[in-house]
């Protein structure tokens, strides 16, 4: 049961919302909460039994660590630490790296291993990387042993729970217990809808279409040529962010409509001028828990410019492998870790515009100064490039699109590609082409499709859903506005296609 779905919109979210204002408003607190937990482990149980089985499983033995640290002489912290984070990390391994591993030994030592398939649970990665921070924490005394129908909701509260953000424990668990949240706000809850409903259009107008377009090509990786190729890296390059931004928009639109604020994930991350702004703005909550958890303990910045190269490198190879069990996403991560080394060269540097001084590791100023708009370009286009390893299905193919796109060919594909977006939501928009005698259907498909990708270039380019909502005025034309926004995105829920980070 996905956000995008007509159980949770019809029936789940608006169960949810009235059961957790009636209960708030006559001061149920606790039993507020009760319900709150149990309908976040329904959303969950939807998605497999089993899956709830592992995560109840997780949630039991980390909290009972808790529990062992309250009795525990400061001694014993540390080893309680690696204890706890070397069973969150073996949970993880076991679930999404077994098999990865195993094929590798095999690889290099011919030994025929075999593992059974396992069935990854969805959202493991997020609620582990939750559950890690609060036992580190934990152990270094910067939390405390919270009562356990607080820790168990912080876990599995449902809108972050499958797809992030990665929320430490403190920033929602003093939310749950502020009684001011608790009481309903009109304006909040408005923004919420509007959170939601930009979300759903994302998700199911703009990415879903794209999805169509990047799916066929990536599939057909040795037939494309140069031009089908772009074609096919600028959908996905659009696909992904408005897939993961649609959902945590919806996330957040859910979150505020129960009173709460999850942290912000995204903001505007195409629009940054280098890669390590880039990281500054993508997947925000994630590289927050590198740099506290991985890159810090490390030495960060402290042991030498090498040592700081090495600590980069170590947190995005770490930061692809997270994302996916797979060659493809090391050398993602490699090549992202790599890009924030060459911004940290200074041998190009961005022009910010604001006169503000920027850090360099190796220099004080820069050899060159680009303008920002040139900086944009190129942070762009290394990202598209770089979202090849991430969606390909193994090396090979990603070569092989490589091949295609750096060494012209035109074998006549596109128009094959442009074919997948012959389906009914499009109908209304193929017509008003074919009405102005624009040309063949092939000739109407590929306009649909180049109009789908410039759209996705301008949504990037717009404020983002944080600074829309926060701008809001609910007059007439807004109301209807959104209103007509929420009727085309639920029609369009007849294609329902889960969310990319599902797999993560």
């Amino acid at each position: 049961m996905g956000f995008n779905s007509f159980k949770f919109i019809l029936l789940f979210l608006p169960i949810l919302l009235a059961g957790w204002h009636m209960l708030n408003r006559i001061h149920k607190y606790t039993v507020a909460d009760g319900f709150l937990t149990l309908m976040s482990l329904y959303f969950y149980y939807t998605f497999g039994t089993s899956f709830l089985v592992v995560l109840i499983f997780s949630i039991c033995v980390n909290y009972l660590l808790s529990f062992i640290m309250t009795k525990a002489e400061a001694k014993y912290l540390k080893a309680l630490k690696v204890i706890g984070v070397l069973f969150n990390l073996a949970l993880l391994f076991y679930f999404k790296y077994l098999g990865f591993f195993v094929d590798n030994i095999n690889a290099v030592s011919g030994a025929g291993l075999s593992v059974k398939e396992i069935l990854m649970p969805i959202g493991i990665s997020f609620y582990t990387f939750g559950q890690i921070s609060f036992i580190i924490d934990r152990a270094n005394g910067e939390a405390p042993h919270y009562p356990i129908l607080q820790y168990v909701m912080y876990t599995v509260y449902f809108p972050k729970l499958i797809q992030g953000p990665i929320a430490f424990h403190k920033e929602m668990i003093d939310q749950f217990r502020d009684k001011e949240r608790r009481t309903f706000d009109p304006d909040n809850f408005a923004k919420g809808m509007m959170s939601f409903i930009i979300g759903l259009s994302k998700k199911v107008l703009l990415a879903d279409t794209l999805a169509r377009v990047a799916n066929y090509g990536f599939e057909q990786t040795f037939y494309l040529d140069t031009l089908t190729v772009i074609a096919v890296m600028l959908a996905y390059t659009f696909q992904i962010y408005l897939d993961f931004s649609g959902y945590c928009d919806m996330a957040n639109g859910v979150s505020l409509m129960l009173g709460f604020e999850l942290p912000v994930n995204f903001n505007s991350p195409y629009k940054a001028s280098t890669a390590k702004e880039l990281w500054q703005r993508w997947h925000m909550t994630l590289s927050r828990f590198f740099i506290k958890y991985v890159y810090i303990p490390l030495g960060g910045s402290r042991k030498g410019k090498r040592r700081t190269v090495i600590n980069v490198l170590i947190v995005f190879v770490l930061s692809g492998l997270w994302h996916g069990a797979g060659w493809t996403y090391i050398c993602w991560g490699l090549m992202q870790g790599l890009l924030v080394v060459w911004d940290d060269l200074g041998i190009v540097g961005v022009d910010d515009e604001t006169g503000k001084k920027k850090k360099y590791l190796f220099r004080e100023t820069p050899l060159i100064t680009v303008p920002r708009a040139v900086g944009n370009a190129f942070t762009f286009l290394m990202f598209v490039i770089s979202l090849v390893f991430f969606r390909s299905a193994n090396l090979g193919y990603a070569f092989g699109m490589f091949k295609r796109a750096f060494f012209w060919t035109y074998p006549g594909f596109l128009t094959r590609t442009a074919g997948q977006l012959e389906m009914s939501e499009n109908y209304v928009l193929r017509q008003i082409f074919t009405r102005l005698g624009i040309g063949s259907a092939s000739t109407v498909l590929m306009i649909t499709m180049i109009v789908y990708i410039l759209i996705g270039a301008f949504v990037m380019t717009r404020k983002n859903t944080q600074e829309i909502i926060k701008d809001a005025k609910f007059d007439k034309k807004s109301v209807a506005f959104f209103a007509i926004l929420f009727i085309l995105s639920f029609i369009s829920i007849s294609n329902v296609s889960t969310f990319i980070y599902f797999k993560f």
